[in-house]
Parts: structure tokens; C-alpha cells; sequence
């Protein structure tokens, strides 16, 4: 069996650590931002999991509902420190290590190392440290989305933690929710296309959206307006745990309306085998993160069902800016996180 495809995590006692005063320009303030020191590193040692745990991690605020996301996201190019990136290469697992490896351009080996040291450290937040970042172990589902397999003793398995990675060379970002699936895509507002957009939009989009591309006259207005259909359909397929194969684009479409919020609907065409999963009980949210990204995050919503169509939901987004083990910060309500959507 590979080790990447069944994994299993194992919780460790937490040790003491001294107590921290969190700051904030000269006020006690909880989550704001926060300044710890990393425990230094054990050695590995071959056929022993866990070890001394990093209950320097703060922690964050419980998450209250299905509803509710919180996504942590750093900067790679703000990560440089040799040392610290050793730090974060040693939560690897074997197999995460190998696959950095393989990455033959160091920023890509880098992005590798960062992306997996994120999702392990945000993990650990959510229970409290009592799992070791290197103790976590994963599943993958046939689409090849990846799980965390809880064991069956673990009291966190009660209310599951569900989560998903996305990340450009200059940004990655980790999605956090409760009992609900989830979906995050982010893209450089700046990024741009080799193609005509208009083609691409016909390539891989619904009608009715490439319809409404072409309203917009602005060459610059329709690029940004395609980046951030394009990650609202990416989030919505990536949270569908099936990907951009099993649920191809141009089966549903998602119209994104400042005034009525973000809608979702499966086309009237649609043949394709096993897109029956598609369903229309999400949530969406669509934000400026950082001032250079387009951020979507999609969740499920079964109770949206039950309720009249034009009932109020919304998504409870919380936001931090981390460099694990130094620096947590809340970036929620600052000009660091601009919701559109």
C-alpha cells in the first residue's frame, strides 16, 4: 500500500509551554497578531510517528457553524530564511518530501515545502496541538481530492474537519471549515492570458457566461471579470471533491451579481455521465485578498434546501495572514481582505 494513499495521524500529549501575552500596538488583543517562538525541531527517527509537540501554534477561535470559514494564507516571497524553510521541510512526510524533490526549480520545490508545512501547522490549530503537524496522514478520494483520515478514537473525528489548498507562485492559502465540504481557488488579479478571452470563456464556459463576458467592453474589465468567474468555478468543483474532469465548466454556470449575491445553476444540456453530483445547495464568497488576489471560497449548505429560495445565507469568513511559528495575523475587516461577492 503507498504510504500517500492511507495515512493515519497520531494525537500526542501536549507539553507545557509559558504563557503569552498577545500585543497589538500596545493592547492586549486575542488573534490580532501574534508573535511566538518555534520549539525546536527533534530529530526523525525512522518507523516512529509524532514526537515533541509545537504547542507554540496559537490557537483560533473555535469555528461556530457549517457556515463558517477560516482561511490561512502566506506569502512565499516574504519566506526566505534558510533555516525556516529547513523548519518546514522537517513536517513533511516522506512521500511530501520525495515529491519536493522531484520539483527540478527551487521556487517550485519551495512552493511544495510551503503549501504542505501551511496545511499541516492549520491542521494542528484545530485540534488544539494535540496532533503533532508531522502526525497527520491522508486519504485520497477517486477523484484524487486529499482527506485527513481521523482515527477512529480521535475525538476531533465527532465534528470532521474539512479543508482545501490553493496557491500561485505568490500566494498560498488553506481553507478551514466544520462539517461541510469545501472549495478554495485563488489568481493574480494580474495574471493574464495568452488567448483571447472571449475564446477561452467559450472553451470552457457556459453560453449564458460567455454571454455575459461580452458585455463588457473594457478589455482590462473582462479579464478581471473572467479571473473571478474562473475561481468561483474552480472553488465550487474543487469542493465537489471531483476536480475540473469530473465536473467540467461548462456544466453549470454561476452568474455573479453585486446586488443578488452568486448563483449557481446546472445547464439544461447537460448529459455528461456522473454529473448528476451537481447540486445547487452552496455558498459562496468572493474577496480581494492582499490586494493582489482574487479569492473564492465555496462550502456546502444542506440546509439551504429547506428554506425558501431567496433566503438570506452568507459564509462567516475569517482571515489570517501567517508565517507559521512567527507571526499569526488577523487580516478579517482590514484592507487586506476586501469581500465583492
Amino acid at each position: 500500500m503507498r504510504h500517500h494513499h492511507l495515512l493515519r495521524c497520531r494525537a500526542m500529549p501536549i507539553l507545557p509551554s509559558p504563557p503569552r501575552t498577545l500585543r497589538v500596538s500596545g493592547s492586549l488583543v486575542h488573534h490580532r497578531l501574534i508573535r511566538c517562538r518555534g520549539l525546536p525541531i527533534p530529530p526523525r527517527t525512522p518507523g516512529v510517528s509524532g514526537g515533541r509537540l509545537f504547542s507554540s501554534l496559537p490557537l483560533p477561535p473555535p469555528l461556530q457553524s457549517p457556515r463558517e470559514v477560516h482561511v490561512w494564507y502566506l506569502c512565499p516571497d516574504e519566506l526566505n530564511n534558510q533555516s525556516q524553510l529547513n523548519m518546514y521541510e522537517e513536517l513533511l512526510s516522506p512521500s511530501e518530501r520525495k515529491y519536493a524533490d522531484s520539483m527540478k526549480a527551487t521556487l517550485l520545490r519551495k512552493d511544495v515545502v510551503l503549501s504542505r508545512a501551511l496545511l499541516r501547522t492549520t491542521l494542528s490549530r484545530y485540534t488544539d496541538c494535540k496532533i503533532d503537524p508531522r502526525s497527520f496522514e491522508f486519504k485520497k478520494n477517486k477523484f484524487g481530492k486529499p482527506e485527513v483520515l481521523w482515527p477512529l478514537d480521535d475525538s476531533t473525528a465527532e465534528q470532521p474537519l474539512h479543508f482545501n489548498i490553493s496557491h500561485t507562485t505568490s500566494l498560498i492559502a488553506c481553507g478551514i471549515a466544520i462539517n461541510a465540504h469545501i472549495g478554495i481557488d485563488v489568481e493574480e488579479k494580474k495574471r493574464n492570458t495568452t488567448k483571447n478571452i472571449l475564446s477561452l470563456a467559450r472553451r470552457y464556459f457556459t453560453p449564458s457566461e460567455v454571454d455575459s463576458l461580452a458585455e463588457i467592453s473594457d478589455s482590462d474589465a473582462q479579464r478581471k471579470e473572467f479571473l473571478k468567474l474562473w475561481t468561483l468555478k474552480e472553488a465550487y468543483v474543487k469542493a465537489l471533491g471531483m476536480g475540473f474532469s469530473g465536473a467540467p465548466f461548462s456544466t453549470f454556470s454561476i452568474m455573479l451579481e453585486i446586488s443578488k449575491g452568486i448563483r449557481i445553476s446546472k445547464t439544461s444540456n447537460t448529459s455528461r455521465p456522473g454529473c448528476d453530483h451537481l447540486s445547487e445547495n452552496w455558498l459562496f464568497t468572493l474577496a480581494e485578498l492582499n490586494s493582489s488576489h482574487y479569492m473564492s471560497v465555496c462550502i456546502e449548505d444542506s440546509s439551504r434546501s429547506q428554506g425558501p429560495e431567496d433566503s438570506p445565507a452568507s459564509v462567516g469568513l475569517k482571515v489570517w495572514k501567517t508565517v507559521p511559528f512567527v507571526e499569526d495575523t488577523l487580516v478579517s475587516g482590514t484592507e487586506a481582505v476586501k469581500l465583492i461577492a
